[in-house]
């Protein structure tokens, strides 16, 4: 296989430290398993708009548009204000999405045996959880126009946001997600709020009529996004791939963390349709977001970052059987103890974010 160019942003916040740690762990995988990867770092971001004046060097962008994949740490800080909206807008998460059309957002989230006790909920309600959320990531009321803050006659404030989709872009979210569910349990869940939203009928009427025409295989249920939110806490198991649009996954995917008891474990992976070469633009992230409250303290959970390389493995270099590897050395090290501060019981001793990636790297060595 030919080398992969992967652009490295590490961002804002804790972005750098648990981005490092990835690189690291990859970095392990080239050296050891031949993967063949190229990680080239670049800045962007609140840290590129001060040490460069710009939040989105020219070099960067091109690097972005030239790269197999990005490796994505977090960007925002608490205080931005300082940049002007342009510059804001230059350098944000949502340019590049739709730049790159990574449409399909893959959410993974499992129960990892070892943190039974981390979960707030009970051991016998989330053991066995195995689900991913397909979110629609490039339309939707995130990129919907008319959109923004105007003042009214009277001098009071109105904030106005679209919520706006195609067909296209329904039926291609809902194909994604049909097609991994067969390689997985074969069942999709279609979350929506048809029952008030017009783009909600529409998405409910799109999905089945796809799954009709090409994937009645499938199971599909349909299911209100509250409803969803209740099922996600009552009874994970019954969830394999769950496809809703950008809103409604963003959310959503957040409330399953609490599976695992921590956004710090959950991985993603932003995907474009094939090219004609049949490989996919991707973008890799924790979806944590910057915690700017920890960032520099060198206390950060670097798993997320860790298992979205592992997606990377999967999707971009093509080796199923390392991200696999990889999954399999986590799960070791949490097996062995290993936690960060967001994870550990009471009593439990805390690792700081190097030492989390040492002990995945140790269970690597180990052949776990």
């Amino acid at each position: 296989m030919s080398m992969l160019d992967i652009c490295v942003l590490p961002g804002d916040g804790i972005g750098p430290e648990v981005t490092d740690e990835a690189v690291r762990v990859l970095d392990w995988f080239v050296t050891k398993r031949g993967v063949p990867l190229r990680m080239t770092r670049h800045l962007f971001g609140a840290a590129s708009w001060a040490a460069q004046g710009t939040t989105m060097p020219d070099a960067t962008w091109d690097a972005i548009m030239g790269a197999d994949a990005l490796l994505f740490g977090a960007v925002g800080s608490l205080d931005q204000t300082h940049i002007p909206p342009e510059e804001r807008r230059k350098g944000a998460l949502l340019r590049m999405r739709k730049a790159l059309d990574v449409f399909a957002n893959l959410r993974p989230v499992r129960a990892w045996a070892p943190l039974a006790e981390s979960s707030p909920f009970k051991a016998r309600t989330v053991a066995g959880a195995d689900l991913v959320f397909v979110r629609e990531l490039t339309a939707g009321v995130y990129f919907g126009t008319p959109r923004g803050i105007e003042t009214q006659a009277d001098g009071t404030r109105r904030g106005v946001n679209t919520h706006t989709y195609t067909e296209a872009e329904i039926a291609r979210a809902a194909r994604f997600a049909f097609e991994l569910a067969r390689t997985r349990r074969n069942h999709v869940t279609s979350v929506d709020k048809a029952n008030v939203m017009e783009a909600g009928r529409l998405w409910r009427d799109v999905v089945t009529e796809v799954h009709r025409a090409d994937f009645a295989d499938v199971t599909l249920e349909h299911m209100l996004a509250d409803n969803c939110a209740l099922q996600l806490g009552r009874a994970p198991t019954r969830f394999d791939v769950i496809v809703t649009d950008n809103l409604f996954g963003d959310l959503l995917s957040d409330c399953a963390g609490a599976i695992n008891g921590s956004l710090g474990m959950l991985p993603s992976a932003a995907l474009s349709a094939p090219g004609p070469d049949g490989r996919r633009r991707a973008l890799y992230e924790p979806i944590h977001g910057s915690a700017p409250d920890i960032a520099g303290k060198g206390i950060a959970n670097p798993l997320g970052a860790i298992l979205s390389a592992a997606l990377l493995l999967r999707w971009t270099a093509g080796r199923p059987e390392e991200g696999a590897r990889l999954e399999t050395a986590v799960e070791a090290a949490l097996a062995a103890g290993a936690r960060t501060a967001d994870i550990a019981m009471a009593g439990e001793a805390v690792l700081g974010t190097r030492a989390m990636a040492g002990a995945v790297i140790a269970a690597l060595d180990a052949g776990a």
